[in-house]
């Protein structure tokens, strides 16, 4: 399962010219499940993430969290962020879960955030999404699990 972590103002998703999802400052995580990924992964993940200390404090350390500082959580899908580009110019998607396996799983991620306290809202998954991004720093991390 991999995370791509971008602390934002303000972050926005919409999907046919309707905005579906919208947070104020927060996270915005962009969400890849791949083979072998399970609930292990999605509780690890959802409880690095609710507590990972990105934000600044009074004296300008990144010392606070998501939750420390009432922040909001959008959570996309991207199956992207399997691309294997190593070969030819065409990325390969192949690492990247079947969406029957990949869905429900980005749900417990959703429910795990949730549980950690983190107000979470979501894109749809498998839709075209356009998605706004206020990147705040910017700040962007990659998590792994």
């Amino acid at each position: 399962m991999r995370a791509l972590l971008q602390r934002v103002s303000r972050a926005s998703v919409t999907v046919d010219g309707q905005v579906i999802s919208e947070i104020g400052k927060g996270l915005l995580i962009l969400l890849g499940i791949g083979h072998g990924d399970g609930e292990e992964q999605a509780q690890f993940l959802a409880e690095k993430i609710a507590n990972l200390r990105i934000f600044e404090d009074e004296q300008g350390k990144t010392n606070l969290s998501v939750l420390d500082v009432k922040g909001e959580a959008l959570v996309v899908s991207q199956f992207t962020l399997y691309a294997d580009a190593r070969k030819g110019r065409r990325p390969s998607f192949t690492d990247a879960a079947l969406p029957e396996v990949a869905a429900p799983l980005v749900d417990r991620f959703v429910e795990y955030l949730r549980g950690h306290g983190v107000p979470t809202r979501t894109g749809k998954f498998g839709e075209h999404m356009l998605v706004e991004i206020h990147n705040d720093g910017p700040v962007t991390i990659w998590l792994e699990r």
